[in-house]
């Protein structure tokens, strides 16, 4: 159960609240998905996306408990052209966290010539691997000269990643960027913690109101 009376399960409830993308509904999904595990972290990111004339969002929530990492994904759709009649398409994922293979955090600083200590990471992508599922990304492959039109085939990487997510100062606010890398930071000490030292605890962060989360990334 999300319990309300713990200090993690406040802020999950208030995550949810801010979001604002049927927050009673994911609270629900998750609590079944916990299975009564208390959770110790959380992340949720929310995103919006424009197909021509039509709004989709969607939301993804990352728990963390001491033994898993519960992932539900929840979609709307339009059913009629008004938007009176919708539907919510709702999965859930439970990984162990001895299966959770890499954590990869991807940092974007802007004007790095001028780089303080005290600057601010204005984007994070987070990448969660457990599966060892891998996405290969393509494209056509060239040479040194620049008159030359034969085909040399394709060039690409190969990038072990079951999850990964967006976010940026821009489009969530940069208390979301904060959330992403403190939720990372959990992940990696529970993920490649010693089974025989105690289990992690989550840290003590001070209370403050965090504002409404911008709407995700848009796309045409």
């Amino acid at each position: 159960m999300i319990s309300r009376a713990s200090a993690t399960g406040r802020d999950l409830h208030s995550a949810l609240d801010r979001a604002g993308f049927y927050p009673r509904l994911v609270a629900d999904v998750l609590e079944d998905a916990l299975d009564g595990r208390e959770p110790l972290a959380h992340l949720i990111h929310l995103e919006t996306h424009f197909d021509r004339t039509e709004v989709h969002r969607h939301v993804t929530a990352l728990v963390l408990t001491t033994d898993a990492l519960v992932i539900a994904h929840v979609d709307d759709q339009q059913l009629d052209e008004i938007g009176e009649d919708m539907m919510a398409q709702v999965s859930t994922e439970t990984v162990p966290v001895a299966r959770i293979g890499s954590v990869v955090l991807s940092y974007m600083y802007h004007q790095p010539q001028n780089y303080r200590s005290t600057d601010k990471v204005r984007e994070v992508s987070l990448g969660i691997a457990w599966s060892g599922g891998q996405r290969m990304d393509l494209a056509p492959a060239g040479c040194a000269d620049p008159q030359c039109d034969s085909d040399h085939g394709y060039t690409g990487t190969l990038q072990q990643e079951d999850l990964v997510l967006r976010i940026s100062a821009e489009a969530d606010g940069m208390q979301a960027v904060d959330d992403a890398r403190h939720f990372a930071r959990a992940l990696r000490k529970l993920s490649t913690g010693n089974p025989a030292e105690p289990r992690w605890q989550p840290e003590t962060r001070p209370a403050r109101v965090a504002p409404r989360f911008i709407r995700g990334h848009h796309q045409g």
